[in-house]
């Protein structure tokens, strides 16, 4: 008698549910409820995001009129390659005179990208284990970046590396160089530092709040078993952090494949990266179509990395 009791209840929630709707803690929800909650999100992402990126699609497959004006086709059937096809023969044609500012930025941005994963790794870690009760100063000074422009903190550095600015003298007092040296005459150094500088807190916060989140006991235990600092952050810490360093450097870096600006302030045409291409074509009188399939080319070079990173993360939380 009381086991089918038992039984009852669960078979009258199935039926109840089997109308369309699903019954959670004892109440029956529609099946449009919990989707709909994505509904605002969702159409805010397809104004702001899908449809300018089809009109991107529209203009690089589009013509001109006769001032030079992009005339974008909105009709897939109607599309032209004919630019798109003249701008991958600037890259790869006997006219490759777009490859060198490709290489640079694929020199760039994993050397820049390095260097912040290797200075931040050590901040974040420092804040999160060793911070103690000042942690909090910690959080506040490393989002302060973010309370400035970007554009005016490199301008500060434009103004630091000047051939007598604070830079050069410092390092002329200090004997490391006999003469001035100029650093905003298309240095690669200069650049990449740049790039470091301005993306270098993307890349401590998320390294922050993963290692913040790793279990004391689960160290604690690699010390109990034999093993030293080293060998417990080496066996227990880094790989636990793999995904906070995956998830950093595609913060980082993707950004920084579209970077223009860094390289106007702090470079010149001999260190003009990808993203000077885009900006180059806009300020071109119909160079529109130009900048447009540049974006598309740049969306495909870096696909292959933003799928590699979502199909770890998947599997990092399947292994949950």
């Amino acid at each position: 008698m009381g086991s089918e009791a038992a039984t009852a209840v669960p078979k009258a929630r199935r039926r109840a549910g089997e109308g369309g709707g699903a019954r959670i803690s004892g109440v029956l929800y529609p099946r449009w409820y919990w989707p709909s909650f994505a509904g605002p999100a969702t159409i805010w992402l397809v104004l702001l995001f899908v449809l300018p990126f089809y009109v991107v699609f529209a203009v690089a497959f589009g013509t001109s009129d006769l001032f030079g004006n992009a005339l974008p086709v909105y009709q897939p059937w109607y599309w032209s390659g004919s630019t798109f096809t003249a701008i991958l023969d600037r890259f790869y044609g006997g006219d490759a005179f777009y490859q060198p500012a490709l290489v640079r930025t694929l020199v760039y941005v994993p050397a820049a990208s390095l260097l912040c994963l290797i200075l931040g790794y050590g901040v974040a870690y420092y804040v999160a284990r060793h911070s103690g009760r000042r942690k909090g100063l910690y959080l506040v000074l490393l989002i302060s970046p973010f309370w400035i422009s970007y554009l005016m903190r490199i301008y500060a550095w434009q103004g630091l590396l000047q051939p007598d600015g604070l830079i050069n003298r410092i390092l002329t007092q200090l004997h490391v160089i006999s003469s001035p040296v100029s650093w905003l005459q298309g240095r690669p150094t200069t650049v990449v530092l740049g790039l470091v500088y301005g993306y270098i807190p993307y890349m401590i916060l998320p390294l922050f709040g993963f290692l913040d989140r790793i279990d004391q006991n689960l160290l604690e235990a690699g010390r109990d078993l034999g093993a030293g600092p080293f060998k417990t952050f080496v066996r227990v810490t880094l790989p636990l952090s793999r995904q906070a360093i995956l998830a950093g450097m595609v913060i980082v870096a993707l950004p920084m494949f579209g970077d223009y600006f860094t390289n106007d302030l702090l470079g010149s045409t001999k260190t003009s990266m990808y993203g000077n291409l885009i900006d180059n074509a806009l300020s071109l009188p119909g160079g529109s179509p130009q900048a447009a399939s540049l974006v598309l080319m740049l969306l495909v070079l870096l696909i292959v990395p933003l799928l590699y990173y979502l199909r770890s993360t998947k599997r990092a939380q399947e292994a949950l």
